[in-house]
Order: structure tokens, then C-alpha cells, then sequence
């Protein structure tokens, strides 16, 4: 099976259309970030590099250094398309920040949005 094209991109394209599209729900881009962050185990620094770097989209989930054990907690439809249900682990993990940057973007609290076993239930 061909890797999606949004892989192939520039991190720092795709990453900026996810915060575009928290900004225009009134978040921030330091929302976004705590949600990446929280998500992939980047540091801010770490994440603050990529940026500015050439890595692809792919690879930051790729590299990623501490994916948190709670994000299979993240549940429901984002684009179309259940997250449980993605079946392609790479596309699983865009996804689920998918998931995390709309529900920033619907206007959830932080401590919502950022799952933990106890306060999912």
C-alpha cells in the first residue's frame, strides 16, 4: 500500500494548518503544542527544531520519541473517519493530533482533551 501523501510533507506545513485551524477557534498555538507534546513525547525544544527543520510529517510520528500509552484513549470521528478504527498504525498517530487539534478547536478544556485512564471515564 502507497504511504499517504500527507506523509510526505513538510512537518512544518501540516503542522501549521493545525494550528491555523486551533487559531481560528480562538486556541493558540501553545495549546497545539502541550497537545503534540503530550501526544509524541517531544520536548519543546525538540519540537521547536522540527519546526524549523526539513523532517517530513511521517517521520516526526516515526521518531517519535515517547508516544504517551493514554493516546489510545482518543476516540471518535475527525474528518470522516473513526480514529479507533484506522487500521494503518502511521495514519492512527496523524489522527489522533488530528482529534486532539479538533477538539482544542470545538472548545474543550485541556484537561479534557489531554486523556488520562481515570478522567476518561
Amino acid at each position: 500500500m502507497a504511504e499517504a501523501k500527507v506523509f510526505q510533507m513538510g512537518f512544518a506545513k501540516v503542522y501549521g494548518l493545525l494550528v491555523s485551524k486551533a487559531q481560528k477557534k480562538g486556541r493558540t498555538k501553545a495549546e497545539v503544542d502541550t497537545v503534540t507534546r503530550w501526544l509524541t513525547g517531544y520536548t519543546q525544544p525538540e519540537l521547536d527544531s522540527l519546526l524549523e527543520s526539513d523532517l517530513t510529517y511521517g517521520d516526526f510520528f516515526r521518531q517519535a520519541p515517547r508516544p504517551n500509552p493514554d493516546r489510545t484513549l482518543i476516540r471518535g470521528v475527525v474528518c470522516g473517519v473513526r480514529v479507533e478504527e484506522v487500521t494503518d498504525p502511521l495514519m492512527r498517530e496523524a489522527r489522533y493530533l488530528d482529534k486532539l487539534v479538533d477538539e482544542l478547536a470545538k472548545g474543550k478544556p485541556m484537561e479534557k482533551v489531554l486523556r488520562t485512564p481515570e478522567g476518561s471515564k
